[in-house]
């Protein structure tokens, strides 16, 4: 007989339940000089590339991203943020003023999670609901995530650090334009740089497509491991996304899993 918690994401449109097949969940492996006393599985896994993809599952690029990412290291903003430590970074962001975007949000969502995770998650920009209460991905497709993290034995704040490209929400849930996305760049490439993740797990096309400067599909870009600024990075769907179009959360699953075995093998 199912649990209610079965029934009560079955509901809410989650289902079916994300579960991981094995006699154990295993957390990401943790660098020893980073935390001790972690345990580590007992030996690598090999990576195995996912099948190929249907035409039908690429999505359109995003026009003009291509580039906005590219940070320029002889701007003084961008090097005064480079140099921050956590305080300084999250005082930054809540008072930058560089795109426009913070007149019009509630509040920046600056991320949410474990400062020194292994696993850092970065998803496009704030929802109203993420404006609203000032952390990213939560709602239903926050709950969506907290289960799928759950199935690989992971959980938000324990070993994982989630944030988005842009630190705050475009009107009425537009597309970011390419001169925002270039402004947050630098907040994020701290984060990144202050973390010091293992793996970079980058969901829904905007931040894809911003984090590997390119217009091609997630579809073409799944199943293999790519790098952001020198740190492995693997691309999969966006959750908001997944709980409009439930066939992908196979997917979705199947990216979580060679994510687990890419971070076991590194």
């Amino acid at each position: 007989m199912r649990g209610r918690s079965e029934r009560y994401l079955e509901e809410m449109g989650l289902a079916p339940v994300w579960k991981l097949r094995g006699p154990k969940r295993a957390r990401g492996i943790r660098d020893p000089e980073k935390k001790s006393g972690e345990s580590r599985p007992a030996a690598p896994v090999a990576l195995k590339p996912a099948p190929p993809r249907r035409a039908a599952e690429i999505l359109p690029p995003v026009p003009g991203l291509v580039g906005a990412a590219r940070l320029d290291l002889a701007d003084d903003r961008a090097a005064r943020i480079l140099r921050m430590d956590w305080p300084a970074l999250k005082t930054a962001v809540a008072a930058c003023q560089a795109c426009g975007l913070r007149k019009t949000c509630t509040q920046t969502v600056f991320g949410v999670g474990d400062e020194q995770a292994d696993w850092l998650l970065v998803g496009e920009a704030p929802g109203a609901e993420e404006d609203a209460r000032g952390e990213p991905f939560v709602g239903q497709a926050g709950r969506l995530l907290d289960n799928m993290l759950a199935a690989i034995g992971l959980a938000r704040g324990e070993n994982v650090y989630i944030c988005n490209v842009l630190k705050c929400r475009p009107p009425g849930n537009r597309n970011p334009d390419p001169f925002e996305v270039a402004q947050c760049t630098p907040h994020l490439l701290r984060q990144l740089e202050l973390i010091r993740p293992k793996l970079i797990l980058a969901m829904g096309r905007f931040a894809v497509q911003a984090l590997l400067n390119t217009e091609a599909s997630i579809a073409s870009l799944r199943g293999r491991l790519h790098r952001y600024q020198g740190v492995p990075l693997i691309v999969t769907y966006h959750p908001a996304y997944l709980l409009r179009s439930l066939p992908d959360k196979a997917k979705a699953w199947e990216d979580l899993c060679f994510a687990r075995r890419s971070i076991a093998a590194l």
